[in-house]
């Protein structure tokens, strides 16, 4: 298990304010389900596409089509719910959700209201300081995506594309569990991570793949823990929801500039009223987009095109053994068996490419895997990562690195075996990583080998001592002094000498 200490927040004090409010958050996070087909057609989902070339006849709602369920987007749902712990309900049935909007040919949109097809699970969330929150997730459930209005290609008209319409959204539904604007952008990049590890939603924010509504109140201290014990929500304050956030920044704006707003509201005398609000980081402020509907305002009725759905526990069981090694639980192995520490584990789980790049280059190691692990894990965090986002105009993805697994892993054998030094490593690497070359073969063919040889090491020590007698005067009466030998002998040697076999012998003479 993770050493973590669960948290319980402290009153969070918003300045200018007369007294001290605590926030209560949840959000609603659609994911769109990484499938090759929509939930129910079998048109592409592929991003970027001609505007309205994605569209089968029951997408754009032709008379008489018929909507047929597409298992592979349960089975994604059934998965999620498996990562998040979550009950999965056997029974599940569809709804209309009846609204009109110019992106919804049918006039509704079919969801999942009464029985979703999950209920109950959980995130762990880390704030990064050794403590952890839990987040409980009350529901998922799958509903198909709206099209897409488009307002700025013509001053006089808009224009409709219906690509995106009938995608399969899982939204997930949390509980008010979340705290604070750092912890709600916490418990998103979470959920994104576990999602990704799932394979069932590519989190790519930027795409619309995955956006959530955040719906934000205040609360006295005192009142969360009377809702706790109660689960009466008249001891929170009047929530408002902030629409369609797909920016982990902006959501935490967002929710400090409402949380601002709503106390003003009622420290004014005034009372907060439920809506929906839209979020400005330009001016820095919400706004109302219309008053917060209601379950009965969307006139809510089973789908009587679509039976209810029902899964056997078997097909449930059979999808929770193909599950991957999720960021806990891989977090915990890298720990333990290769001695990292939380922040290294933590860095590497982040993307499960990162792991699979790591245990690749520990399959080419041999010997202390401690050791190794932890030289492996400097290494692909440091240099790697480093040429991967800094040293060039864009990101590279770890799957894309000039440096391979298995070059990284050849480097680190070469330091290991005392065949190179650690700054001509750096070298190599930067050899490796701007010309595709073998690091084996860099460092034979530009000799970069390092010296071993204990006889030619003394006497470049022998060299550097015999120039320079005042230093050797200064070195015996303070003997930190002796690096700067070190230094100019592995300055002579083109930092090819072995430095542990230079120390040992600037050591040997300076004290003779």
């Amino acid at each position: 298990m993770l050493d973590l200490t669960y948290d319980t927040p402290k009153p969070r004090v918003i300045a200018g304010a007369k007294n001290d409010w605590e926030l209560v958050i949840g959000m609603e996070v659609h994911a769109q389900v990484q499938s090759n087909a929509k939930l129910f057609s079998g048109a592409s989902t592929k991003f970027g596409a001609e505007p309205n070339s994605n569209v089968a006849f029951v997408d754009a709602a032709m008379p008489g089509m018929l909507p047929v369920i597409n298992e592979f987007c349960v089975e994604q749902a059934v998965r999620t719910g498996l990562g998040l712990k979550a009950q999965i309900n056997l029974k599940s049935a569809f709804d209309r959700k009846n609204y009109f909007y110019p992106d919804l040919p049918q006039g509704y949109q079919i969801s999942q209201l009464y029985e979703p097809i999950v209920g109950e699970g959980e995130v762990l969330v880390e704030m990064g300081d050794g403590t952890a929150r839990l987040v409980r997730v009350e529901r998922i459930h799958m509903e198909q995506d709206a099209g897409k209005s488009i307002h700025d290609m013509d001053p006089n008209m808009s224009f409709v594309d219906l690509n995106r319409t009938g995608v399969c959204l899982m939204e997930i539904v949390s509980r008010p569990d979340i705290r604070g604007p750092e912890e709600a952008a916490a418990y998103l990049g979470k959920l994104r991570q576990i999602l990704r590890y799932l394979g069932t939603c590519n989190g790519d924010m930027q795409s619309g793949a995955m956006r959530a509504d955040v719906n934000v109140s205040i609360c006295r201290p005192g009142q969360y823990e009377k809702y706790q014990e109660t689960q009466d929500f008249s001891h929170l304050g009047t929530r408002c929801e902030i629409k369609n956030m797909n920016s982990m920044r902006f959501i935490q704006q967002a929710i400090e500039v409402e949380a601002r707003r709503q106390i003003a509201i009622v420290e004014a005398g005034g009372e907060v009223v439920q809506e929906t609000r839209l979020f400005d980081p330009d001016r820095q402020e919400t706004r109302s987009m219309r008053s917060k509907e209601e379950a009965h305002d969307y006139r809510y009725f089973p789908d009587p095109d679509l039976l209810p759905l029902e899964i056997e526990q078997a097909w449930v069981d059979d999808i929770r053994d193909t599950l991957p090694e999720l960021p806990d639980d891989l977090k915990v192995r890298l720990m333990s068996d290769f001695g990292l520490s939380d922040y290294d584990a933590s860095v590497l789980t982040a993307e499960r490419e990162n792991v699979s790049f790591f245990e690749e280059v520990m399959s080419f190691l041999e010997g202390d895997t401690i050791k190794n692990g932890k030289l492996a894990a400097n290494w692909i965090i440091n240099e790697l990562f480093g040429w991967l986002r800094n040293k060039q105009e864009r990101e590279i993805p770890i799957s894309d690195s000039p440096v391979k697994a298995a070059h990284l892993g050849q480097i680190i054998s070469m330091i290991n075996s005392d065949a190179i030094s650690g700054k001509i490593a750096k070298d190599v690497f930067e050899i490796s990583y701007t010309t595709g070359r073998e690091p084996g073969e860099i460092v034979e063919t530009e000799g970069m080998k390092q010296v071993t040889d204990t006889g030619a090491i003394e006497a470049a020590v022998d060299e550097i001592i015999a120039a320079n007698p005042d230093q050797v005067a200064k070195a015996k009466e303070n003997p930190k002094l002796a690096g700067w030998f070190v230094g100019q002998v592995m300055k002579a040697t083109g930092g090819k000498a072995n430095p542990k076999a230079v120390n040992q012998l600037v050591a040997k003479k300076l004290n003779s």
